[in-house]
């Protein structure tokens, strides 16, 4: 599993076309395919949807790899914790972000090996893996970006 995009595939996905027609089932079973849990994909963009929708950076916090690089429009960002993410939060957070955030359904959700994306890019949630063997994995927000 990978844990983040390449620029080249972050560039394809840019510039890729709508998603076609599908049901929860259907991502559901691109979940099960690319990450064998799609049940903590369903929790993990139900938190963090509400919580952008609220500003509720303590929520959203539980989404982002803190100490290790976020891809922040192009830069990798490493944000130390939840009080840098709250002194940075409108700067990452953007209106764009959380117009993106607050019209995705599950339904429409792109799924494939590098991740779940979220409107065309903007962002972007991976399962990062909790020990070297890969076992066990929990999402993270692995890229934000509005356009420029």
């Amino acid at each position: 599993m990978k844990s983040w995009l390449s620029a080249a595939a972050l560039a394809l996905v840019l510039v890729a076309t709508p998603v076609a027609a599908q049901t929860r089932d259907d991502v559901v079973a691109a979940l099960q395919a690319n990450f064998g849990n799609p049940e903590i994909f369903d929790e993990a963009f139900a938190v963090i949807q509400a919580a952008i929708a609220e500003d509720d950076v303590a929520s959203l916090a539980e989404y982002i790899p803190f100490g290790t690089p976020l891809n922040v429009n192009g830069e990798e960002v490493v944000l130390a914790d939840e009080a840098e993410l709250a002194a940075r939060y409108d700067e990452l957070i953007t209106p764009e972000i959380k117009d993106v955030v607050a019209a995705q359904t599950f339904e429409t959700l792109f799924v494939n090996a590098d991740g779940v994306m979220l409107g065309n890019g903007e962002v972007w949630l991976n399962g990062i893996c909790i020990d070297d063997a890969c076992t066990d994995f929990t999402v993270k927000i692995v890229t934000l970006q509005s356009a420029m």
